[in-house]
């Protein structure tokens, strides 16, 4: 099983981190990383089932925190694909598989509000982001 690197996971806010020790503790990662190192990662659900992809990892510049990841799921080669924003706090990091985990179903997934590359939501509005955290059962970061 799994070890998780932080201390108390359930802290509003804070992202687990599943996977065993680092064998180098030098240099970035897991506790602070270069987002585009976890852009194209992988994401299942704890049952195994592929739920897509890290495509995008949007800051809440004013408030210095990362927001949401944007998964993107269906498509072939980046064409037709659906994009969920999905909670910061809805995913594990696990470092040993190198992906992400999302405690959903798939069903759950295919029935949550997504949207296509050329039409984003608003993801300022705060009427938008508290749906979006209550689908997920995460409170909101802010």
């Amino acid at each position: 099983m799994n070890q998780p690197y932080t201390s108390a996971p359930e802290a509003q806010g804070q992202t687990n981190i599943v996977g065993g020790p680092k064998s180098s503790p030098g240099g970035p990662g897991p506790q602070v990383m270069a987002a585009g190192t976890l852009e194209g990662n992988d994401v299942y659900n704890p049952a195994g089932e592929s739920l897509g992809s890290i495509q995008d990892i949007m800051l809440d510049v004013p408030r210095g925190r990362v927001a949401y990841a944007v998964l993107s799921r269906g498509g072939i080669l980046g064409i037709g694909d659906k994009l969920y924003a999905i909670p910061w706090s809805a995913l594990t990091l696990d470092t040993d598989r190198k992906c992400f985990v999302l405690n959903v179903d798939k069903e759950v997934l295919k029935n949550a509000e997504g949207f296509d590359k050329d039409n984003w939501p608003s993801m300022a509005d705060e009427t938008w982001a508290r749906g979006i955290h209550q689908y997920y059962n995460q409170p909101p970061y802010w």
